[in-house]
């Protein structure tokens, strides 16, 4: 801690100081503080998962429809194995770990989102929103929990599970739980990937159907 009392010696020297000289001492002192936060010495992962929508509106498709007949698609609520950017490994009943060399480009309920409101959209039963403030007006909402996306060890086994919420515009409520499975996947992050992206669209054809 400086020291409050300073003679007038020392004051003076300081004033003395250039400038330029003090912006440097800045600098370089911002420098250590980010050297702190920053590591250098670990090389990003090769290559990002992410789920990709298997069905899609067609480019240049125009769609229009009023707030007080859109669906909004809210992205879901997770557990804290699945708020973050890795793929959980299911062990036994009571272990987890991580798929080594897996990392999403985003977190999973975002990514499962953007999926489940591409695949209703393109259903082209329901004006659908799912970003802005505007979600917030639609009077039907689709929401839920993401329960599981990730990889089951002893079953060889990318697990997909979605509880789905839907509220209408009188504010009742209908649930549903969502599951899909893709067997035989070996316990690599390329695979994985895949196998995850399958499920997840199955699982939002499913859920897409359900919302009519």
């Amino acid at each position: 801690m400086r020291d409050p009392v300073m003679s007038n010696r020392a004051n003076s020297h300081s004033l003395a100081i250039p400038r330029r000289f003090s912006a440097l001492l800045s600098a370089v002192a911002g420098a250590a503080l980010l050297s702190g936060c920053i590591s250098f010495g670990e090389d990003p992962p090769e290559q990002l998962l992410t789920l990709t929508p298997q069905s899609r509106i067609e480019a240049g498709a125009d769609r229009e429809g009023s707030i007080g007949a859109a669906l909004a698609v809210m992205e879901p609520t997770t557990s804290q194995r699945l708020n973050v950017n890795r793929v959980p490994v299911s062990t036994t009943d009571s272990s987890l770990a991580y798929l080594q060399n897996a990392f999403w480009v985003e977190k999973p309920a975002k990514l499962f989102r953007s999926v489940l409101a591409e695949t209703i959209r393109a259903g082209g039963q329901r004006f659908v929103v799912d970003g802005g403030d505007v979600v917030y007006a639609a009077p039907v909402q689709l929401t839920g929990e993401l329960v599981e996306m990730g990889y089951d060890a002893p079953s060889g086994s990318a697990v997909v599970v979605f509880d789905a919420m839907l509220m209408d515009d009188s504010g009742a409520l209908r649930t549903q739980r969502f599951e899909h499975r893709v067997d035989g996947v070996r316990a690599e992050a390329p695979d994985v990937g895949r196998a995850l992206n399958e499920a997840a669209n199955a699982v939002a054809a499913d859920v897409a159907e359900w919302v009519g």
